[in-house]
């Protein structure tokens, strides 16, 4: 499937995607919370089924579809688990980050990224700072090689990545300046050390790293753009689109609750009533209903805003995750308060969603930086306006 690609053929994939969520992808669900691991079988799955290489450009060997309708499916998948979710949005946006400033030798790399046959994990955040800007990790230059030390926490997919996209900065430098990207391999490097920190609350199975670097030698080869870029491969490429991304994902998953709700109400019964005959019970569907729908549309007014780069895309971008995510913990709180005690138990899929929820306030950033952004977006128009 291409840009050019009929609706018809679209709506089929959004029909295969959620027959395959309803079905077999409920049932590896089940598999992933029972071994606290995504089985590799899945993962060849996705990629075989074309899913992960969804929203990449053609000559990259993605299918091309365009962000906005790429969040359609993201969407459906985001109502499956959480570690499903995670490898479908992370496989369709690590390549906005890398095709910018990759040389002939990395795009051939992005490629096996983008057809799935290599895991690339996006390797930012640090236990003591994790915005970007206030990274610690360093590198010296010692003549073809770069001696990275530091370390990365919270890293998905660290322990298992064939590479790791990581960012540092040369030492002595400060704030964006001397900011670097590197393409690193995990396999066989000095000095580096990976332990696996994936026993989370939810998103169980998604294996997460610590990763720490004594001295490790990386070529200066495998750098990304130039000295001093790393932020702009890191915020431009993948986080302003990944914040967007996130946001549906909260809609999806918030979808996914409320659909649990709603069957809920249905079936059970209460003093010879149903739920969903309680006016209090239709007030929180109600809600939720609302609350979703309004999320979803600045979701997309966000991604189209992205598509075009306008002025305002990135303050959209953090607003959306911002609405998303509090509209999440609201939808995801009532469809268990519908459940009531039994929601509380891991024998009903209300539990799981409601613990794969709170994963979404931090990732990609939390409300608290996110309003950081919108804030400085908002007084600089006023400013502008002011002076003009």
């Amino acid at each position: 499937m291409s840009v050019s690609a009929s609706d018809t053929e679209f709506e089929q994939l959004k029909a295969e995607l959620d027959a395959w969520v309803r079905g077999p992808g409920e049932e590896w669900s089940e598999r992933i919370e029972e071994l606290g691991d995504v089985p590799a079988e899945l993962y060849a799955e996705l990629r075989d089924r074309g899913w992960l290489s969804l929203a990449a450009p053609e000559e990259l060997g993605g299918r091309g579809i365009p962000f906005a309708r790429y969040l359609e499916l993201l969407e459906i998948i985001s109502r499956s688990h959480g570690s499903i979710r995670m490898l479908v949005h992370v496989n369709n946006g690590l390549w906005r980050a890398m095709a910018p400033f990759v040389d002939d030798a990395q795009r051939e790399v992005l490629k096996r990224a983008v057809s799935g046959e290599e895991l690339v994990a996006f390797t930012l955040t640090e236990a003591t700072a994790g915005t970007g800007a206030d990274i610690r990790s360093t590198v010296r230059r010692d003549g073809d090689v770069y001696l990275l030390n530091g370390e990365k926490h919270l890293i998905t997919f660290g322990v298992k990545a064939d590479r790791w996209l990581l960012f540092a900065r040369l030492e002595g430098s400060t704030g964006a300046e001397g900011t670097v990207a590197l393409l690193v391999p995990n396999s066989g490097l000095p000095g580096a050390e990976v332990i696996d920190d994936s026993d989370t609350m939810g998103v169980r199975g998604t294996d997460h790293a610590i990763l720490r670097f004594t001295d490790t030698p990386v070529p200066v080869s495998a750098r990304i753009g130039a000295e001093g870029e790393g932020l702009a491969v890191a915020l431009g490429g993948f986080l302003l689109p990944s914040r967007v991304s996130v946001a549906m994902s909260c809609v999806g998953l918030a979808e996914r609750a409320q659909e649990l709700a709603a069957s809920y109400a249905l079936t059970r019964t209460t003093f010879g009533k149903t739920l969903a005959e309680r006016p209090v019970i239709q007030a929180y569907l109600a809600e939720n209903y609302a609350d979703i729908a309004a999320a979803r549309a600045l979701v997309l007014e966000a991604a189209r805003a992205y598509e075009r780069s306008a002025p305002d895309a990135a303050a959209l971008s953090s607003a959306s995750k911002i609405v998303a995510v509090d509209m999440l913990g609201r939808v995801t709180d009532r469809a268990l308060q519908i459940h009531g005690g039994q929601g509380y138990w891991r024998r009903n899929a209300i539990e799981r969603v409601y613990r794969d929820a709170r994963a979404q306030r931090f990732e990609e950033g939390t409300n608290e930086i996110q309003k950081t952004v919108v804030a400085r977006a908002v007084l600089a128009t006023a400013r502008a306006r002011a002076a003009g």
